[in-house]
């Protein structure tokens, strides 16, 4: 038996969750998914003595519309084609992680940044638009869910430097037609389907392109 003085430290417990947290979320289909993620999520609430705290989490998501029987794994795909739901649903857990001061953003901006963002954006994305016209538009994401790799989707996550704020999330595909063959993807940049924020009614939170509003599963019609 390891005697309890050979044992890491509680603080560097957490520190290794949050660490594997962070990379588990930016690439959630090598790590395992959403099962993954909310082990981990249920090992750091148990080292910081809230083993209740996903118990109150996935109440507040059911509330909002967006847990279903598979997790938010399901509310997405009434909503993003293909298996680009799956940064999306990153993207759900990286925020109650920013909200417990687990995330680790490579980068936030400015309060008038943000701002800015978030009083146009919805705007904005009445337009079809690309990963290269977000970028271009508002900068590097603070978190990448998903590869650098154009051919494949991907979702970009906007922060403030006031974390107490919502994330400002884009949603992107790449893919084929259904039917076409899956390989290689119509489009040399990923398409912005849908941007995302607030704490409202989950659906509502969505305000989709008219690219998006084309490709959005039609059990979601």
């Amino acid at each position: 038996m390891i005697p309890s003085s050979a044992l890491a430290p509680s603080e560097e417990i957490r520190a290794h969750l949050v660490e594997y947290l962070n990379l588990a979320l930016r690439r959630p289909g090598m790590f395992g998914g959403e099962t993954t993620l909310r082990i981990l999520f249920d090992h750091l609430l148990f080292v910081e003595r809230q083993p209740e705290g996903f118990a109150q989490q996935q109440q507040v998501l059911a509330d909002r519309g967006a847990w279903s029987a598979i997790g938010v794994t399901g509310a997405f795909r009434d909503l993003i084609p293909g298996r680009n739901y799956e940064y999306g649903m990153a993207s759900v857990y990286a925020e109650f992680a920013l909200r417990r001061g687990w995330l680790r953003p490579d980068r936030v901006l400015a309060d008038d940044e943000y701002e800015a963002l978030k009083g146009r954006v919805r705007q904005w994305a009445g337009e079809d638009r690309t990963w290269a016209d977000v970028t271009a538009e508002f900068g590097s994401p603070c978190v990448l869910f998903g590869g650098t790799n154009p051919r494949y989707g991907k979702t970009l996550g906007y922060l403030s430097e006031d974390l107490e704020q919502p994330m400002v999330v884009f949603h992107l595909w790449n893919g084929s037609a259904p039917g076409a063959e899956p390989w290689p993807p119509e489009h040399e940049q990923p398409l912005l389907l849908a941007v995302r924020y607030g704490e409202g009614p989950f659906r509502q939170t969505f305000t989709f392109t008219p690219e998006g509003l084309r490709r959005k599963p039609s059990s979601a019609e």
